[in-house]
């Protein structure tokens, strides 16, 4: 019997299951198959701010960055900030919180989520994509995922909510995502503040997690982001506007790009380095004492 991908994530987004993990059929295969995964990837983290409310020039914009993302040559990964289709607009007290859904989007029937899932496609390369997403029960802080054959594999929903973040609804899950080159995580922006966040992915397999996100980006994130990925032995990949931060399994800084004449930045990261469970202080973890 023929696999009906289109059928199947159409069901998934109405049965409520397509927020969490939806693994691509390639790499369902792969792993059938025991392919290693793939070590070496390149990430790309869009580095532009977008404008507040403006959907359709932020989608020009992100299209156009694309373009050139796709001359530069193979990619594996790309990332948005936060919010990059609708600039997120929840920072503004213009906008309240019965306006969010104004500038949110459906995944499934958005031509502007359609152009990204083509280009990822096309271009055979992830994408990691921050929008307001529009569903039954709220309108959501999301990052959509599509895997290299434009498929949407994935939605995460920012969990922490505070401040202006309120008009959104919070999340309700934490997966990781399968592909070819192993598990990933995806936090969003203050997601990261908490260290439950990237140690419940990391203890689920993840080696790298990407990190859409609109907020502060000073010397005390820096400390952060260094010590999130020495405690888990993890690369973490912090996309913002204003800056393209990657930390390493040591915490060491891999790349720091806050040259806003750079639209985007290309970094390749080992993943061999980030073995799944056994870096950081993973392996060390007294859970035989830990109490709550």
């Amino acid at each position: 019997m023929k696999f009906d991908r289109r059928s199947f994530l159409k069901a998934a987004g109405v049965m409520g299951i397509g927020a969490g993990i939806v693994p691509a059929e390639s790499e369902k295969t792969d792993r059938t198959h025991s392919k290693p995964p793939v070590s070496k990837i390149s990430v790309v983290q869009i580095k532009v701010y977008p404008e507040k409310g403006n959907i359709k020039a932020n989608h020009e914009k992100l299209m156009a960055i694309l373009a050139d993302v796709a001359k530069s040559g193979h990619v594996d990964v790309v990332v948005t900030p936060e919010g990059f289709l609708d600039g997120y607009v929840s920072t503004e007290e213009s906008v309240a919180k019965e306006d969010i859904i104004k500038y949110a989007i459906d995944p499934q029937n958005s031509e502007y989520a359609g152009a990204v899932s083509s280009w990822a496609r096309k271009n055979k390369s992830w994408v990691v994509f921050g929008c307001a997403r529009k569903a039954d029960d709220g309108v959501f802080n999301t990052a959509l995922i599509y895997n290299r054959s434009g498929a949407l594999v994935g939605m995460y929903d920012k969990l922490h909510l505070q401040n202006h973040d309120r008009k959104y609804t919070p999340g309700k899950h934490l997966d990781v995502y399968d592909s070819d080159f192993g598990h990933f995580g995806v936090m969003i922006c203050a997601d990261r503040r908490w260290p439950e966040t990237s140690r419940t992915l990391t203890l689920q397999g993840a080696r790298v997690i990407f990190n859409p996100t609109y907020g502060f980006h000073n010397d005390l994130n820096l400390c952060m982001m260094r010590t999130r990925s020495y405690e888990n032995g993890i690369f973490i990949a912090f996309t913002h506007p204003g800056q393209a931060l990657i930390t390493d399994p040591k915490g060491q800084v891999v790349c720091n790009n806050e040259d806003n004449s750079n639209a985007f930045t290309v970094t390749q990261i080992d993943l061999s380095r980030a073995p799944a469970n056994k870096g950081g202080h993973i392996p060390d973890r007294r859970t035989d004492v830990y109490k709550l």
